[in-house]
């Protein structure tokens, strides 16, 4: 009877792996096959189509249908363009040191940032200056789109580091502009992870981390201990608008302030070689000190490890607004003729077990939209000290807070330049400001801020004026504009389009994207972090949080009997 069990079991065994394997031959033969009549099309195509076609242009589109079937962060990287890849790893290029932008006005390119202490800005180089050539090539549009343009540009201030060239460019002046050629020499650029560290309030320590590039852990750790040699008893790190990076960067940075040995991140793949476990491997450098943690909607990746681990080991208070929800993890594999593939290959699990991706790509709609994962079905899962936290939808603070909405408004001064050349106007009248303390819109220059919007024939687009019209058009349609035709005019009236109106009403708004675009043309990307802590809730909140001792300590602690029961009573 054993021996007939036995042998039962084993056919069982044997017949599951003939329909394993009878699936896997399938599978091959559907590639195979479909591989042979992708070849075999584009060769009829190419013999026989009327036009000549790019083979180039041809399969990379084939190969972005492809990708377009995965997720946004599966992408080729032809040989030429394996140098944006690096920069976004490594943060390193070769080049002047500047951010550029098509600016529409000249319909050429425009200096938008130099980068502190890098070639542009040592030469002279300013924000608002308009190029004209590179090495004695004009920089022209022509036919060109303004991102092809931008790009065009971009890749003409590029090269290796050593060589010079002559940068032609148009200042505007106050009554005029004038011609200048700087003569620049290029070397390798590295973008600061580290735009702004130092110390707010009494004994506190603030850094803002804007990326996760190579070696970012290192800047991350001189900041932090120059800190505490200066008398931080608490810290704040700024990950709002860090959109991620090295993962193992992330774990170096937990490791500062959670024991050796610690487990962080769990990776979990299709393939063995995507699975991995990646522990702190060094002693920390403070594990007691009280941490607040800022965060937004755009900070993902390796800022929700970060943000994450630190919240489920309760070791930081976690500020802000929830998380993009990024967790997946690329990697990049090789291809002929020096091509490259980023492809996610796994998904990452944090301390507590969570996974925090918000999106399956996998299910798409038919129209090819994806959406979120809607909060009813995640999961709860528990951090260190028993807490309650959610996979599937980002990093949810522990405490929230809802900033200002950007007004429609702003993006339309932002998209016409206008802010841009106030800020250009600004600095010919003010040649340097004291410091980033001192700095102070103040009214008068805000009325020269509405003369000048008023110059340029402003207009932009009110969204409650597009709703209120779709409505009327549906109450119309359906037949009840008749008993609501006056309420409809007085809705109408009231949402008129009154540029004064708004330049007013949204005033506190557009000042503060005025003062930022004004200190960075003085003290770059450091004045610009500074100018944003100036009327900062999350951070004033932050303040608050590490200066009360006893409620830092009771958010970081499991919820008694009695709070689960006045929790249930509600």
């Amino acid at each position: 009877m054993n021996t007939r069990k036995t042998l039962a079991g084993v056919l069982i065994v044997l017949l599951g792996m003939g329909i394993l394997s009878f699936k896997e031959d399938d599978r091959n033969f559907q590639i195979s096959k479909n591989l042979d009549l992708f070849n075999s099309i584009f060769k009829e195509l190419d013999m026989f189509y009327v036009d000549t076609l790019n083979p180039e242009k041809v399969i990379q589109n084939g190969v972005e249908g492809m990708l377009a079937l995965t997720d946004p962060y599966t992408e080729y990287y032809p040989e030429e363009e394996i140098s944006s890849l690096k920069e976004m790893t490594t943060g390193k290029y070769g080049g002047i040191g500047a951010a550029i932008r098509y600016y529409e006005a000249k319909d050429r390119i425009a200096v938008v940032e130099p980068i502190e202490g890098m070639p542009a800005a040592e030469a002279g180089v300013k924000a608002g200056d308009i190029i004209l050539s590179v090495g004695g090539k004009e920089m022209t549009r022509g036919t060109m789109k303004p991102q092809d343009f931008s790009q065009k540009v971009s890749d003409a201030l590029r090269g290796e580091p050593g060589t010079s060239f002559i940068l032609k460019v148009m200042r505007p002046l106050k009554n005029d502009s004038t011609i200048l050629e700087f003569k620049i020499t290029r070397k390798n650029i590295r973008t600061n992870p580290v735009p702004y560290y130092g110390m707010v309030r009494d004994s506190i320590g603030y850094l803002a981390l804007s990326s996760f590039t190579e070696n970012c852990a290192k800047d991350f750790k001189k900041a932090f201990i120059e800190m505490k040699e200066q008398g931080a008893r608490s810290f704040i790190l700024d990950l709002r608008d860090n959109g991620g990076g090295s993962l193992a960067e992330a774990v170096d940075i937990v490791n500062f302030f959670v024991p050796k040995g610690q487990e962080i991140v769990v990776t979990k793949g299709k393939l063995k070689q995507a699975q991995g476990s990646y522990k702190t491997q060094n002693e920390p450098i403070d594990t007691q000190i009280p941490m607040a943690v800022l965060v937004n909607g755009a900070s993902a990746s390796a800022s929700e490890i970060v943000s994450g681990s630190l919240q489920d080991l309760d070791r930081a208070v976690i500020i802000g607004t929830r998380t993009f929800g990024k967790g997946l993890v690329q990697t990049i594999r090789p291809l002929p003729y020096n091509g490259t593939l980023k492809v996610t290959t796994s998904k990452y699990y944090i301390p507590s077990g969570r996974c925090i991706q918000a999106i399956d790509y996998a299910k798409k709609n038919a129209d090819g939209s994806v959406a979120r994962t809607p909060d009813s079905l995640t999961n709860v899962f528990r951090t260190a000290a028993g807490r309650e936290v959610r996979d599937g939808g980002g990093i949810r603070p522990d405490i929230e807070v809802k900033g200002d909405r950007v007004p429609n408004i702003v993006f339309y001064l932002m998209n016409e330049d206008i802010i841009f050349d106030y800020a250009t106007r600004y600095c010919w009248d003010h040649p340097a400001l004291a410091s980033v303390d001192s700095f102070q819109l103040t009214d008068e220059d805000y009325k020269e801020f509405k003369k000048l919007v008023k110059s340029r024939d402003f207009k932009y687009d009110r969204q409650s004026e597009k709703m209120l019209k779709s409505l009327k058009e549906v109450a119309e349609f359906e037949g009840y504009m008749e008993g609501a035709a006056e309420e409809f005019k007085a809705l109408e009236k009231k949402l008129n389009h009154n540029l004064d109106r708004d330049l007013d009403y949204f005033a506190k708004q557009i000042k503060g994207y005025i003062a930022q675009e004004i200190v960075t043309r003085y003290f770059y990307q450091r004045g610009a972090a500074m100018e944003r802590l100036k009327e900062d809730e999350d951070l004033e909140k932050a303040i608050e949080v590490l200066h009360d001792a006893g409620r830092y300590k009771q958010i970081l602690s499991a919820p008694t009997v009695a709070d689960k029961g006045a929790e249930t009573k509600k």
